[in-house]
């Protein structure tokens, strides 16, 4: 009797898949182009933005954004300060990325596929590179109000980072549950609040301006979805995964 295909391993898979077809060449060069030129359309845009918020319509910007961060100011409270602290540290780079980093090589070697691996891995390097390279071609200063947050660079509004990790890390702990882990989705689905609290707390602290938070929940959102869609949307075919487990969580075999 010849080995049933799910038992069989494919040689290319770093992770010894037994379920998931390791894609052609062609489909991995396409793909691979598709995520640059997203990337590179996302880049784009984002400083074109930063530019035209820190040169054209900064007159016109700069009030209303200012009067906001100044809004927040003159709210604070000793009662908000710890929850403000608390939504910071959830979008530190660091702790948030170890986090997802933990839950996805989980994910990879419980469902025996590459693919989590490389969609985070995909989504970290492309919100790290896209975050660095704006701030550097399109500085922009604080919110001139006092910074509770101490040592940040004072040139280095926008975007915020915070609200980039938050958005990718946590946004793709919800992705890779709705794809890899259905009885998990109630669970995780709260993980969605955490960027807009994350976004709340950079305000309140006057690390950022209005637009420069939005901009990264924004394009953040875009990078999670391109991934999303050109890496795991395949996953998930005729009610059933592609890594061998339906939707009810049960093996094609019965086990």
């Amino acid at each position: 009797m010849q080995p049933s295909s799910v038992d069989s391993v494919d040689p290319v898979d770093p992770l010894g898949s037994r379920h998931e077809a390791a894609p052609s060449r062609r489909g991995v060069a396409r793909t691979a182009v598709l995520l640059v030129l997203v990337w590179a359309g996302l880049l784009a845009l984002v400083a074109a933005l930063g530019w035209a918020i820190t040169h054209a319509w900064q007159a016109s910007v700069d009030p209303w954004d200012n009067d906001i961060s100044r809004w927040f100011a003159r709210h604070r409270t000793s009662a908000l300060d710890g929850p403000a602290d608390v939504g910071t540290l959830l979008g530190d780079t660091v702790p948030a990325f170890a986090l997802g980093a933990v839950v996805v090589a989980g994910i990879a070697v419980w469902r025996r596929t590459w693919r989590p691996v490389v969609f985070f891995g995909l989504l970290a390097a492309g919100m790290g590179a896209l975050y660095s390279v704006v701030t550097r071609v399109d500085p922009r200063d604080r919110p001139p109000v006092r910074i509770l947050d101490g040592g940040l660079v004072p040139d280095h509004s926008f975007p915020s980072g915070h609200v980039g990790t938050a958005t990718a890390v946590y946004g793709g702990i919800v992705v890779l549950a709705w794809v890899y882990a259905r009885h998990a989705r109630p669970w995780v689905a709260p993980l969605l609040l955490l960027p807009p609290l994350v976004l709340l707390a950079r305000l309140y602290q006057g690390a950022h301006h209005l637009t420069d938070v939005l901009t990264s929940l924004v394009y953040g959102t875009a990078w999670l979805a391109t991934l999303s869609v050109l890496l795991l949307a395949g996953v998930v075919r005729d009610g059933v995964d592609r890594d061998g487990v339906d939707r009810d969580g049960v093996d094609r075999d019965g086990t």
